[in-house]
């Protein structure tokens, strides 16, 4: 999942007039406490730490909601702990060596086997502050890491084309539909569309760095990110097809070249008044909509191949966990909190869907009655992967976290003709098959 960077989270707190700062650890409505999950006093109070990551917006919505749960929980104090994407794993890292782990914590997705490995989860079985009751065995079972469940989730996203509705009416144009919403006749309309829009507009972002779409091509072709056993799951060919496809819409003039849109991840902000369509996170329209108001966003799934793996569809669930060191006489208290951020549509009210469509599906129901005409689109594209069939997925290994970074570096080469395709992605995959064997 690629989050905002701090070039663009700089700017989207300058268009949403918020001020906030790239990281913070403060204690929240004025409660104080120690380090390592607090402690409690003889009437039952505790002191947890929790700790998140985003842009400043997220870091105020949050704050506000956890506020509110203070509000009705007096007897429990929450000390905050928000960091950018990167600097928060970083920060992790370290408080995971000198086992000074926050309560409750956010799991970025290519640490959670990482973080398991280390003992970083408690077993959510017998947490009595915990409602499950409105989940089902299959919504439980996915999130079980060797039998156990010890994450909840904090919401699904799923891979999309978010695309300029208002640029494509003015352009007049329609994205394919039915059938011919496929990679090829996406590819074909990508490059009609750049060759003949009178106002010299890209057709989509130059993206072959983005992990949800780059799985979907994967799982699409009968390969996936990583196998059960904690191995590389897709081969240099499958790599290599994929880059090939986004050689084939830049050198097209489809997409931009990278000093168009300054790297291979595109700065939003600089290129979406200039792209029609953009691959990413079905959550991102939340955010990225907000930088041009004056238009129109939809999503749609993903592409499909004519000859696509059945179940290729899957979901993607960032997850929330208590310490698996907590203070025993604090766990209750953090039940509580669990049971706050992942069952109660109060919260979601306060803090948006920018972390996906709810799991519970009470939850789910509930936020559609608040859901801005954004966040509406992200549901249903996520209510239309749910339904359907979907093989298993499993999480990156431990070692795999740079793998994004490696995508990224190989994807560069290619792109500045410093490497091939399938060199790139050979590469890539003796990079990253070192890596993981390091820390087997």
């Amino acid at each position: 999942m690629r989050e905002m960077s701090r070039r663009n989270m700089l700017k989207f707190a300058a268009v949403a007039g918020m001020a906030g700062t790239a990281a913070a650890c403060s204690g929240v409505g004025g409660g104080s406490g120690g380090g390592g999950g607090g402690g409690t006093d003889a009437g039952g109070s505790a002191t947890l730490r929790y700790a998140w990551w985003g842009n400043n917006v997220r870091q105020e919505n949050y704050t506000n909601a956890l506020n509110a749960f203070m509000e009705d929980h007096p007897e429990i104090t929450i000390e905050t702990e928000f960091a950018e994407y990167t600097a928060f794993q970083e920060r992790m890292t370290t408080q995971m060596a000198a086992r000074n782990v926050p309560d409750l914590f956010w799991v970025p997705s290519a640490q959670v086997m990482t973080y398991y490995a280390n003992g970083l989860f408690h077993d959510l079985d017998g947490v009595g502050t915990l409602d499950l009751s409105d989940y089902s065995d299959a919504d439980i079972d996915g999130l079980r890491l060797d039998g156990v469940h010890n994450t909840m989730a904090l919401g699904i996203f799923v891979p999309v084309v978010r695309y300029n509705a208002t640029m494509a009416e003015e352009d007049g144009v329609t994205l394919p539909e039915g059938e011919d919403w496929s990679w090829d006749g996406f590819t074909e309309f990508a490059i009609d569309y750049a060759a003949n829009n009178p106002n010299g507009r890209w057709a989509v972002n130059y993206g072959p760095d983005h992990d949800l779409t780059l799985e979907a091509w994967l799982r699409q072709r009968g390969e996936q990110l990583w196998t059960e056993d904690g191995q590389i799951g897709f081969t240099a060919d499958g790599i290599a097809s994929w880059l090939d496809f986004w050689e084939n819409l830049r050198l097209a003039g489809a997409a931009p070249s990278l000093s168009e849109q300054d790297g291979v991840g595109a700065d939003w902000s600089l290129i979406g008044e200039r792209v029609l369509s953009y691959f990413g996170n079905s959550n991102h329209i939340i955010d990225d909509a907000q930088f041009f108001p004056e238009a129109t966003f939809l999503l749609r799934n993903m592409p499909v191949a004519a000859d696509a793996t059945a179940g290729h569809p899957y979901l993607y669930t960032p997850r929330l966990a208590i310490y698996g060191d907590i203070d025993e006489a604090n766990l209750e208290a953090a039940g509580t909190l669990l049971n706050y951020s992942a069952n109660n549509s109060d919260m979601l009210r306060i803090t948006g869907l920018t972390m996906g469509a709810p799991v519970n599906p009470r939850v789910a129901e509930e936020v559609t009655e608040f859901a801005s005409p954004d966040e509406q689109q992200m549901l249903d594209a996520v209510s239309h992967d749910r339904a359907l069939e979907r093989n298993p997925r499993y999480e990156a290994p431990a070692g795999s976290s740079t793998w994004r970074t490696i995508l990224t570096r190989v994807s560069e080469q290619v792109a500045l003709e410093q490497s091939t395709t399938v060199d790139a992605a050979t590469a890539m995959i003796a990079e990253l098959q070192a890596a993981i064997e390091r820390a087997a």
